[in-house]
């Protein structure tokens, strides 16, 4: 029976062995999830299986150790489905590499919740690990069902045979630097702030593509919500948002570990940087604004002028959102799993006052649209 007090209120023991659990975790998920991608391509691969058996056996093992109740209860179910998978008594399937990556999202999402200091009843653990104990006695013809059920439940999305197709549209290497708009239409200004944002994107192959799919999200988004914002204004933030980075030491943000206080504090620096090239121009104010405030949250926990609320104007509200979107889809493409739209949206969502609420629905819609 699901423990619904210790999954939504989970009790923290002992902060030192959260932390050390945490550093455990952070190693232990990106393997998962590059295995996850290899065993979707290799679905009868019984080693492969072992490899995240053994994983998710270490990772349960160390919550025991470090008294991390929330994750032991998480990771068993995920566990005891691995056992059937191994033993053959399960097939893989598609729905269910979706379920144990989902489970393993929101594992991590709930630990940097806690360590932070956070609530976590957002997060609708009860559920997934429901969830997942009732796949984990599933026949094999009831896999896949429960799964759907499953994912809508925690996500708020269904799962569809076209989320895997449509991402390629997305977020592949054939999306435009622009849709839909032509260089010749563009004003000077815009061209010139679209050149620096290309600029930006020379600096990483991972970046390739990037501001072509910020773009759109935001301007259908802002579109969605009957086009509240200046669109031009918004475009402008969307292409000089991030190159305040350009002028910051490269190992500050192009590192993918973790970042010490010193570095942290100088990459908190880039909003200022873009909004100050932007201030400087006749005209642009409003998308200064946006640059400026765009790692801003709503409950005052951003920077860099730890804004609240309605402290935070639109446009930014609308950036952080496919900004986080975006930074997602990379986080995910990196550990070797680059179709992951569904988990992308579900941890956007998850991100509990992080984001304007009036903006996440506009955002979801486009999402819907876009994979429906």
């Amino acid at each position: 029976m699901t423990n619904i007090q210790a999954l939504t209120y989970p009790r923290i023991f002992d902060h030192e062995a959260l932390g050390e659990f945490a550093d455990s975790l952070a190693d232990h998920a990106p393997s998962i999830e590059r295995d996850m991608a290899k065993l979707s391509r290799e679905p009868t691969n019984r080693v492969v299986v072992a490899d995240i058996f053994r994983a998710l056996h270490n990772i349960k093992g160390d919550a025991a150790l470090c008294r991390v109740e929330v994750a032991g209860l998480i990771a068993h179910p995920i566990e005891s489905l691995l056992t059937r998978l191994r033993s053959g008594d399960v097939s893989y399937t598609p729905l269910l590499g979706e379920v144990i990556l989902l489970a393993v999202d929101r594992l991590e999402l709930a630990i940097e919740a806690l360590v932070a200091g956070k609530p976590v009843d957002h997060l609708k653990l009860a559920s997934l690990v429901d969830g997942l104990e009732q796949m984990s006695l599933a026949s094999q013809a009831e896999l896949d069902p429960d799964a759907t059920l499953l994912i809508k439940s925690v996500t708020g999305f269904q799962p569809q045979s076209t989320l895997r197709a449509s991402i390629g549209k997305l977020h592949g290497q054939d999306v435009p630097v622009a849709p839909n708009v032509s260089k010749d239409s563009m004003t000077p200004d815009l061209r010139f702030f679209q050149s620096l944002a290309m600029q930006f994107e020379t600096r990483s192959p991972l970046f390739k593509g990037r501001t072509g799919r910020i773009r759109q999200l935001a301007l259908d988004t802002n579109r969605m919500a009957n086009s509240p914002v200046d669109a031009a204004q918004l475009e402008a933030a969307v292409y000089m948002h991030d190159v305040g980075m350009m002028f910051l030491p490269e190992d500050v943000w192009l590192n993918a570990g973790n970042l010490s206080e010193e570095k942290r504090n100088i990459l908190r620096s880039h909003p200022g940087l873009g909004a100050g090239l932007l201030d400087r121009m006749s005209g642009w104010k409003e998308a200064a604004e946006m640059v400026r405030q765009h790692h801003e949250m709503l409950d005052g926990a951003g920077y860099p002028g730890k804004l609240k609320g309605d402290e935070v104007c639109p446009g930014a509200k609308i950036l952080a959102i496919v900004d986080a979107f975006e930074a997602v889809m990379l986080k995910h493409s990196t550990r070797g799993h680059n179709r992951s739209i569904l988990r992308a949206i579900a941890e956007v969502n998850a991100c509990n006052n992080q984001f304007a609420p009036e903006w996440i629905e506009p955002f979801n819609s486009v999402i819907r649209r876009m994979v429906e």
